[in-house]
């Protein structure tokens, strides 16, 4: 097969692209030279290829042993914070940071295979507002099989963002391509959210900066994974905010993308914001929810865009800051306040976990296991009895989870939440969340990624 490739980075940052409303194309680089297609690796079950584990973002490890003692089989030192989930493919390790510079890491001991900086990264000093300096790659990269490529979304000093493909054998830039919200202004942006490879297209969503400041707009885009042909998008139709910024995030389940979205500026007239909105491949709006009280959440930033919605069976769950759990039917969201069932659970940050009819929820005050039965009921199993709020994922009969305050990585017993393993591992970004491979949890940190043996 053949791929579209810009010729240089700095061309293909610096190169213009037409953006309207949601729904729109918008065209590639006229700047590009082709090349040979790369021999893709083949996913396994063991690998991560993507944002807790899965495009259902289950995070659960399959086949991953029980954890013993926990100890550090390596960290390494790389050129920023890593914001996302590492990727682990057969034996390379793939992290991002927030300068803007893409690593392979070998599994066995952490040491560099190749790495490849995409260009400067936007300095805090230069945005309305915001809590990360510098601001590069922050959304968890995602692998595509077919072509063989590691997805990444790079900010660039600008304000600028660029959508970078990259050979995962050599760390080649086989692509490269603007890819700027449809709506807003593009520094008043953020790309936090996972991106996401489905049926040809890899998929990326924008929220704002911390603070809501400036002309920002929740938005998706869709590129080609091939590099050929126009952008898709779709924009939340609020006048401002609305942020699509969970860390994970789509939720992909029968053919349907769905995203949580943030508070928006509207009190009166319902905007699609403070919601779960199911879209098609082509970023066709397909069905929604609400609560009803989502004006009040709109005026008092209580949104559901917290946390990532979680699927179970034929249900979407969905919780954010007012803590309250809403249980959706997955084939009719129900519109403004038609949820199945709701009732207090946590105030929700981050990405949970599916296991079979258990969730595992990121809770700000401890990891939480809540059981969602077929009649669409909820009930609390337990609470972790440590302040682990980061975003859990599932292996070995444990639930592995962080203190991001305190840096700890903690193993809690799935079936109790009892402690069955801790370690220290240092400073780690918000919604910090552990990838489980080869008996391995990884971790990205404020200073690069810590592997922890023991499972």
């Amino acid at each position: 097969m053949r791929r579209l490739v810009a010729a240089t980075l700095a061309a293909a940052a610096l190169a213009g692209c037409a953006a309207d409303g949601g729904g729109s194309a918008l065209e590639p680089p006229a700047t590009t030279r082709s090349g040979p297609a790369a021999v893709p690796h083949r996913v396994r079950d063991t690998d991560w290829p993507t944002y807790h584990h899965d495009n259902a973002r289950t995070g659960v490890a399959p086949g991953f042993a029980a954890p013993g003692p926990l100890s550090q089989a390596w960290s390494a030192r790389l050129d920023g914070a890593v914001y996302g989930q590492p990727l682990v493919l057969g034996e390379t390790v793939v992290a991002a940071t927030e300068n803007d510079t893409v690593y392979a890491l070998a599994a066995a001991d952490g040491h560099v295979l190749w790495s490849r900086h995409l260009g400067s990264p936007q300095p805090l000093a230069g945005l309305p507002c915001g809590d990360i300096d510098p601001l590069g790659i922050t959304g968890t990269p995602a692998y595509d099989p077919a072509t063989g490529l590691v997805f990444v979304v790079a900010e660039l000093t600008g304000g600028t963002h660029l959508l970078a493909g990259l050979d995962l054998a050599t760390g080649d830039v086989a692509l490269s391509r603007p890819v700027e919200p449809p709506r807003g202004t593009p520094s008043a942006h953020q790309q936090r959210a996972a991106l996401t490879v489905l049926d040809g297209s890899v998929y990326l969503a924008y929220g704002g900066l911390y603070g809501d400041c400036g002309d920002y707009v929740g938005s998706v885009v869709a590129a080609p994974t091939t590099g050929l042909g126009p952008l898709r998008t779709y924009a939340v139709p609020t006048t401002r905010e609305g942020g699509i910024w969970a860390p994970g995030g789509a939720s992909v389940a029968a053919g349907k993308l769905y995203f949580a979205v943030g508070n928006g500026e509207s009190t009166s007239a319902y905007d699609h914001s403070d919601s779960i909105l199911a879209l098609s491949p082509e970023l066709a709006l397909l069905d929604a929810f609400s609560p009803a009280e989502w004006a009040d959440d709109n005026a008092h930033d209580r949104d559901l865009g917290s946390m990532g919605p979680v699927v179970v069976g034929g249900h979407v769950y969905a919780d954010g800051k007012r803590g309250i759990g809403y249980v959706l039917d997955a084939t009719r969201l129900g519109g403004i306040g038609g949820q199945l069932s709701a009732q207090p659970v946590c105030a929700a940050y981050g990405g949970g976990s599916v296991d079979g009819g258990r969730m595992y929820l990121p809770c700000r005050d401890g990891t939480r296991a809540v059981d969602l039965d077929p009649a669409g009921r909820l009930t609390v199993r337990w609470r972790a009895p440590v302040p682990a709020d980061g975003s859990p994922t599932v292996g070995g009969g444990a639930v592995w989870t962080v203190d991001t305050r305190a840096g700890v990585l903690y193993a809690l017993d799935t079936a109790t939440g009892a402690v069955r393993g801790r370690l220290p591992v240092g400073a780690v970004p918000h919604f910090a969340s552990p990838s489980l491979s080869g008996g391995r949890a990884y971790l990205g940190t404020m200073s690069g990624v810590v592997a922890v043996a023991g499972a």
